[in-house]
């Protein structure tokens, strides 16, 4: 046999049986996550009439939720930091749905100035809304201060959504029925709680764990939410997508995006992680059910106990009340 013929049969057997042995691995978590997850095309949900605003809606989890809600006939507000990826998510959606009705909003989460704005042109378009999903965050990004002196990752992934469910608790009660969703993640577990760390300060961070901190702190608040929004027909509760491929991670270092590429192949993508969010939005057995943390699976399970205390809960209000001066709001 020709050398060049028994190099090449060494290489090539190897290497195909290496792509199937991926394949059928990918293969299998992929039935493994369709075996977990709440199946969406069994739920019967209309949305006509309704209204429902989502933050981080030009790429990821967020443009799915936003193009099944369209979909579904709801008026879809896309909140998003970029007009133009905006509007570009705007165009795709819109022809994949020829019907769906949405608006554009343009808001940066991390600029308590921004959320205000957004928030009065909002309640002149929308003086009801029905559904209010906080799904924008960043990660990968070091201690920095924005001009209005908060850490960037805690501003947009912790007091953003904070601020902005407060200043729309008016149009979400007014809706008689309505649900807050506020995206969370798995990593809070490596997080902790300082209330200094809002203002770039507090106790020592690793690299990202300022992501896990401020999804603890989402995590802790919506309880909170919970038990202050009670019997006003408006429920509040999280939920963790899983290890999910998207934009988010275009910030952290070159190495991590390798692996997390490299991981692509068995990890979810945005439509599977968007599938634990839209059971919130969407499954009616939950229509009373609020304060309540969901895992990737679409069940109820304990957030970490840290998340848990309502102590923390109710000194971590107050400590954002008063930095986005709430408190000094008629």
């Amino acid at each position: 046999m020709p050398l060049w013929s028994l190099l090449s049969t060494q290489v090539w057997v190897p290497g195909s049986v290496l792509l199937i042995l991926v394949f059928l691995l990918r293969l299998s978590v992929r039935l493994w996550h369709k075996t977990q997850l709440w199946d969406l095309q069994h739920c019967s949900t209309d949305l006509t009439g309704k209204t429902a605003v989502v933050t981080g809606a030009n790429s990821g989890i967020g443009k799915v939720v936003s193009q099944e809600l369209a979909r579904r006939g709801a008026r879809v507000i896309l909140a998003c930091r970029s007009r133009e990826r905006g509007q570009q998510a705007l165009a795709e959606i819109q022809a994949a749905s020829k019907d769906a009705c949405l608006l554009l909003g343009e808001v940066d989460l991390s600029s308590m100035a921004s959320i205000r704005s957004f928030a009065r042109w909002l309640l002149q378009e929308c003086p009801e809304i029905h559904l209010l999903v906080n799904n924008a965050a960043v990660c990968g990004i070091p201690r920095t201060l924005t001009p209005e002196g908060l850490d960037v990752t805690f501003a947009t992934n912790y007091v953003g959504p904070f601020l902005l469910t407060n200043l729309l608790q008016g149009a979400l009660q007014r809706a008689g029925s309505a649900r807050v969703i506020n995206v969370s993640s798995s990593w809070q577990t490596h997080g902790y709680f300082d209330e200094e760390h809002l203002t770039g300060a507090g106790g020592p961070l690793t690299f990202n764990q300022n992501y896990f901190c401020s999804k603890l702190l989402l995590t802790s608040i919506t309880g909170e939410f919970a038990r202050r929004l009670q019997g006003t027909g408006v429920t509040v509760n999280s939920v963790e997508p899983g290890i999910v491929y998207t934009d988010i991670m275009k910030l952290l270092p070159w190495y991590y995006r390798f692996f997390f590429w490299l991981s692509s192949f068995f990890i979810k993508g945005p439509i599977q992680g968007a599938n634990p969010v839209l059971y919130l939005s969407l499954a009616k057995e939950l229509d009373d059910i609020s304060g309540k943390y969901f895992s990737r699976s679409c069940v109820i399970t304990s957030p970490t106990k840290a998340a848990q205390d309502p102590q923390v809960a109710q000194s971590l209000w107050n400590a954002s009340v008063k930095l986005t001066n709430l408190d000094k709001m008629d």
